[in-house]
């Protein structure tokens, strides 16, 4: 985008704050980074807790040879990251039952695929330039361009997959934490391990359209991994993960829109900034509470 189109900050911050719901394209684009910050933080949660990081990011990876190759063929790019995605995530189900006792080889064998996904993504590019933005926006995201039909779309995925999550919440939490004990309990695990990865798979392809396959992860995971840092209390852990990509969304998105850069890099620096703070906080606590300790005992 040229820089004389580029809007300027003015010296009052509320009329700055006003200008971002001028425009139609700008008022879709908060509108979706609404609906998949609160997916993307809702189901990054059970992703942390499950410590199944690797799989979101198999999942990203492969998002974007499935746009490339939507857009090659004629199709909307939303159905290349949805179709692609689930693809994945039927694989990675099948693979983790399959390989269960043998991480390391079924690290080797995601780690191929996504190679010769990337690869099949950029042959997709060569062969068909028609893409607003070339690789640079399938990879990394734009908040240009997101229409109505979109955010309807987001909404509707949004509200069936947190939908599912909640009628699977507890026992699939018990499952993340405990497998063997839910399993003696009865717990489909296998099951729930296969929904999971299916509706892990539309939250990627969501946040997709609007940060890029390659990073997802700046909404799925980070705002999860900091809320994690400071609370162990499940309640209140989510609603951290909630508050935090919505705070990273919707800066990144005003930034992105009075700025050259794109909103994937606002997006990456704010979750990398927010998960450095959260550490560094849990490990300010955890000295006070080191010192207090050495004190009472001195003083015992």
């Amino acid at each position: 985008m040229p820089t004389t189109l580029i809007p300027s900050l003015s010296p009052n911050p509320l009329t700055d704050l006003q200008a971002l719901f001028t425009f139609p394209f700008m008022v879709h684009a908060l509108e979706a980074g609404t609906i998949t910050a609160v997916l993307g933080a809702i189901t990054g949660w059970y992703v942390a807790v499950r410590r199944q990081a690797f799989a979101a990011h198999t999942l990203s990876v492969m998002a974007f040879p499935g746009a490339a190759g939507a857009a090659l063929i004629g199709l909307p790019l939303s159905i290349g990251y949805y179709i692609a995605c689930g693809l994945a995530a039927v694989g990675l189900g099948v693979t983790g039952r399959r390989t269960r006792r043998s991480a390391g080889a079924e690290s080797a064998a995601i780690g191929t695929v996504q190679t010769a996904g990337l690869a099949a993504g950029y042959l997709f590019l060569a062969l068909n330039q028609s893409i607003l933005g070339g690789p640079e926006t399938l990879l990394f995201g734009t908040f240009l361009g997101v229409t109505q039909g979109q955010v309807v779309g987001l909404l509707a995925v949004a509200a069936v997959s947190a939908t599912v999550l909640a009628a699977i919440a507890r026992p699939l939490l018990l499952s993340s934490i405990d497998r063997e004990l839910a399993t003696a309990r009865g717990l489909p695990v296998d099951l729930l391990d296969l929904v999971f990865i299916l509706i892990l798979a539309l939250a990627v392809a969501a946040v997709s359209e609007l940060t890029g396959a390659l990073l997802v992860l700046s909404v799925v995971i980070a705002p999860a991994a900091a809320a994690q840092q400071l609370t162990t209390r499940p309640a209140m852990s989510l609603a951290l993960s909630v508050a935090f990509a919505l705070a990273i969304v919707w800066l990144a998105l005003a930034l992105a829109y009075y700025s050259v850069y794109p909103v994937g890099f606002y997006v990456s620096s704010f979750a990398f900034i927010l998960y450095a703070a959260a550490r560094a906080a849990r490990a300010t606590k955890a000295r006070a509470v080191r010192v207090r300790a050495r004190s009472a005992q001195a003083h015992a």
